[in-house]
This record gives C-alpha cells, sequence and structure tokens, in this order.
C-alpha cells in the first residue's frame, strides 16, 4: 500500500470513540494535516536506542513492540501494540532526551505519525484530541499500576492468565518469547504454563 493510501478512518474513530464527540469536516483536515503515514516493513525500527523519540505512532495497521536491551543482548520488552493501540517512548517524546528503547514492527505496518509539536496544536484546534489526551493518560496510568502489581502480586501462571484475558489477540499475534518477556518470565516457563492449560 502506497503511504498517501493509508486510510485515517480508524483514526477518526478512535479520537471519537475516546472523547466521546463527534469529529466535523474541519476537525479531519486538521488531524490529517498534522500527521504523517508512512509504511514500515516487518523488523524494521520505528525508533532506536539513543535516538530522540520524535514521533508518536497511531497503528493502523500491523503490530510492533517497544523493548530495551541488556549487555548480555537480552530484549525486555516494555510495550506491545496492534490496530488503535500507541507506540512511542514517552519520555523521550516529551522531554527531547535520547531513547533507552527500541521500537521494531513484529509485522508489515501502516502507521500514522504525529510530533509533540503537532499534538499540542491539535489540542488547540480540537477539542476531541484534548479530551482523548486526558482519557489515554488516565487509562495509561491505571494500566500501570495494574501492571505493577502484577508484576509483584501474582505468580507466572496469574499473571499470563491475565494477561490472555486482557489481551486476547495479543496471545495470536505476538511471538511467544516476546510475550515471556513482556510479563517477566522466561519462555520455558510460558511454554510449561501453556501446556498445563491444554490440559485442564
Amino acid at each position: 500500500m502506497s503511504e498517501s493510501a493509508i486510510s485515517f478512518a480508524p483514526l477518526f474513530a478512535y479520537i471519537e470513540e475516546k472523547s466521546q464527540l463527534l469529529l466535523n469536516e474541519a476537525d479531519k483536515s486538521a488531524i490529517q494535516k498534522a500527521f504523517r503515514a508512512k509504511h514500515l516493513r516487518k523488523r524494521q525500527y520505528l525508533l532506536q536506542e539513543g535516538d530522540v523519540c520524535k514521533y508518536m505512532a497511531f497503528i493502523i495497521k500491523g503490530a510492533g513492540c517497544m523493548y530495551s536491551v541488556k549487555e548480555s543482548g537480552q530484549k525486555t520488552i516494555i510495550r506491545l501494540g496492534v490496530e488503535s493501540w500507541w507506540l512511542g517512548d514517552y519520555e523521550s517524546y516529551n522531554l527531547s532526551t535520547p531513547s533507552l528503547y527500541h521500537i521494531e514492527m513484529i509485522e508489515d505496518a501502516d502507521v500514522l505519525l504525529i510530533t509533540a509539536e503537532g499534538i499540542q496544536e491539535l489540542l488547540k484546534a480540537v477539542p476531541a484530541v484534548d479530551i482523548m489526551i486526558r482519557e489515554i493518560d488516565r487509562k495509561g496510568a491505571i494500566a500501570s499500576q495494574q501492571r505493577i502489581h502484577s508484576a509483584i502480586s501474582l505468580n507466572a501462571e496469574e499473571r499470563y492468565e491475565q494477561f490472555a484475558q486482557t489481551y486476547p489477540e495479543f496471545i495470536r499475534r505476538f511471538p511467544q518469547t516476546t510475550i515471556a518477556s513482556y510479563l517477566g518470565i522466561t519462555a520455558e516457563t510460558l511454554s510449561r504454563i501453556r501446556k498445563s492449560q491444554l490440559h485442564k
């Protein structure tokens, strides 16, 4: 698909759902001008460690993950994303500091990119975007708290079961090693958990 053919319809629907407001044609025009469409291939980087995160990416099609790499080469998965999810390093994006993370596409992907300046312009021009951002921040804070609780309070099997119930599509879309890293367990432990569930 050419980048000019990437549809903005999923983003419009997302903003309307999060804000509970309908976008008019002027709103949609402002949004389209603020975002840049980009096609990324499987295994292509959206961001690499050491670079400043200049864009937040709204995923129209495909899947990606954000991770750090230890000196041993081991990856630690920080965030996963599929259609209608955002990917970006919020700290680097907002503070213009070098990122500690890589963001890599797990599948071929179509994304819509926006700069921090672009977001600020939209916040002033489109009320629905302002409400959407506040809703994202609210739910993001809750999700972060829940993930911390899961990491310190649940055993490996409980963590996986909670993850599978909350994000069933992720189970189908991401490699088992990626899911294991996200949950903070080994791939062998995850394999054992999945096998035991098949025999229940």
